[in-house]
């Protein structure tokens, strides 16, 4: 019985073979075929696609406003990209000829020998009152070109075989695995996790995230938001594992869900997601449903991470964002200066002469836009609560205001008020929230506290040619060096001391541009708290207008290989950190040992 079967199936075989052979021999014309597969086919016009793969079920995608989404065997969205990239090659299929009604007629078997009978593919296409059903066959003896029908047009077609490719095999290689839409715009977002829910909403105007629940309002961590909202977007399903409609969602944690996401635009609900329990298979994954789909899918877990944090952390850490660029520094309290940026472009310290350190300021907003809090002290605040935070009018510590516009009342971006410092905090408020943060001291102490700290930093600038002699003063001792030319430094007449002229060229180019590292202190009362006595090394430059420049040195400050020195600006006595590097210089060459003669 088993040899009888083979031998049917061997001259089928055979048959089929020889019937190819003759086709390919006597049957192909001379010329290809011109016209297209679907002459009519326009894919921008195509609004249904049904496809019935070889022994599976039909499956079956329309499209909507540009939107493709399956419609059977279950509605769920589509992959409009594969769609429309099948359409688009269709459009553009060329057979390579056409076998007439006549010549497969005259074919006794032409349906089973072409595979019409069984084919490959069913695809029916609606485009408004147009249709077109085709019916995909065998592949030819090569296997590079296959054999089509167009039902309701005469002959057979043989075409190229690539575009078989786009052409799917099952319903779920046309599913959308994307989580949400990627090009979707949310303006609010409602997370609810158990019993906590946490609204966000984004302003239209700065595009800035706020809080509106459970803090009515609190500014909210808008970078943490927008890329966890990135992380959603880029989102796919790992797995579709249902399509019931009346599944047992308890059963994978969806009824009620472990978490909840719902994400808007205006008045729309754009999209809902609701995350169960992991699965028993593979526990970085849960899963998950969207609104509107019976589907339940599975979708790695990191995903959701983000969104079942804590209401804090989804608070804007910063202290401030700064919304505009600011023009004035208002700083009150126990120093008061203002900061005004003049039309020039240079900064000025109100009621101060000297010139002001752009660069210092600059650092100085920075430091303020860089501060984070370090713990949301208290959200509801009475009274009694500020004053034990040392945050009443006026604050403890100090109050810091930033304008967009010099002198402009309704330019405030921001207004800090500092209040009471502990070991390892300090309390503080914006004049335009009710909530108490707690900033760390080692932030809060970078700032400076008084208007003098903002000076140019510049001491000296001149060139090293213009130096008639350096005289160094040190433990009751003098010696002074004689510059007569590049490089060339000689003892004066009665000081003593090995000179080494290349090294002293060196320190004189570092004093004659010299720029502090800070200023320490200006017209001080104390000058022993800052290390100068008269035995310390003073300096005295003297140029060849006969101007002399006199410098003082304090304590020394080993951690930073430097140490804090005097000069008289403007008829003031200012203390300022020495740069290191000259500080090397001036404390190898020009002073004098405590043992010399």
């Amino acid at each position: 019985m088993k040899t009888k079967s083979t031998i049917i199936w061997l001259v089928l075989a055979l048959a089929l073979f020889a019937f190819i052979c003759f086709w390919q021999n006597h049957w192909r014309p001379a010329a290809p075929v011109a016209l297209r597969l679907l002459p009519g086919l326009r894919a921008a016009e195509v609004t249904s696609v049904e496809v019935t793969p070889a022994g599976a079920l039909a499956f079956r995608a329309s499209r909507t406003n540009g939107v493709w989404q399956l419609e059977k065997p279950f509605r769920y969205p589509a992959q409009t990209a594969a769609i429309e990239t099948l359409l688009t090659t269709l459009e553009k299929v060329t057979p390579a000829l056409r076998i007439t009604a006549a010549e497969v007629g005259a074919h006794k078997n032409s349906d089973t020998d072409f595979g019409f009978d069984n084919p490959q593919f069913r695809l029916d296409l609606t485009a408004g009152e147009q249709s077109w059903h085709l019916l995909i066959g065998n592949k030819t003896a090569p296997g590079d070109q296959v054999f089509v029908r167009v039902v309701g047009t005469e002959g057979v077609f043989v075409a190229d075989v690539n575009w078989l490719q786009f052409l799917p095999a099952t319903v779920t290689a046309w599913r959308d695995t994307s989580l949400v839409d990627a090009t979707a715009a949310y303006d609010w977002i409602v997370i609810t996790n158990g019993a906590k829910v946490i609204e966000l909403h984004r302003d239209p105007a700065s595009r800035l995230w706020r809080m509106t629940w459970p803090l009515t309002p609190a500014r909210a961590d808008s970078d943490r938001i927008n890329r966890a909202l990135q992380q959603l977007r880029s989102a796919s399903v790992l797995r579709f594992v249902t399509d019931d409609a009346k599944a047992d969602l308890a059963t994978f944690g969806l009824q009620p869900a472990d978490l909840d996401l719902r994400l808007g635009n205006g008045t729309n609900l754009t999209a809902g997601i609701h995350v169960g329990k992991a699965t028993a298979e593979i526990p970085t994954q849960v899963y998950a449903r969207r609104d509107g789909w019976n589907s339940v899918v599975t979708v790695t877990n990191d995903v959701f991470t983000p969104w079942r944090a804590g209401v804090n952390a989804f608070r804007d850490a910063h202290l401030l964002s700064l919304t505009a660029p600011v023009a004035e520094i208002e700083v009150t309290g126990t120093n008061h200066f203002t900061l005004q940026l003049e039309s020039s472009g240079e900064w000025q310290v109100v009621g101060e002469k000297f010139s002001v350190d752009a660069e210092m300021v600059r650092d100085y907003i920075r430091t303020l836009a860089g501060f984070q809090v370090a713990e949301f002290r208290k959200d509801i605040t009475t009274g009694t609560d500020l004053q034990n935070f040392g945050l009443t009018t006026p604050p403890q510590t100090e109050q810091i205001t930033l304008r967009s516009a010099v002198g402009g009342t309704n330019a405030v971006i921001v207004q800090l008020l500092f209040g009471t410092m502990e070991t390892n905090k300090i309390y503080v408020k914006r004049a335009d929230e009710n909530y108490v943060y707690a900033l760390a001291n080692s932030d809060f102490t970078q700032l400076k506290t008084h208007g003098w700290q903002f000076r140019d930093r510049q001491v000296w600038n001149f060139s090293e040619t213009n130096i008639v002699q350096i005289t160094s003063r040190q433990n009751g001792k003098t010696r002074t060096v004689l510059r007569n030319g590049v490089n060339s430094w000689v003892p004066a007449p009665g000081s003593q001391g090995i000179v080494d002229p290349f090294a002293l060229e060196e320190t004189a180019h570092r004093l004659s541009d010299l720029t502090a590292l800070g200023w320490v202190e200006r017209n001080y009362s104390k000058p022993e708290e800052l290390g100068f006595n008269p035995k310390n090394l003073s300096l005295t430059v003297e140029l060849k207008s006969g101007e002399k420049l006199a410098m003082d040195f304090g304590m020394e400050l080993p951690s930073a290989n430097t140490g804090v020195a005097a000069v008289t600006l403007d008829g003031e006595r200012w203390a300022f950190v020495f740069p290191p590097a000259a500080f090397f210089y001036v404390s190898k060459y020009l002073t004098i040992p405590a043992d010399a003669p």
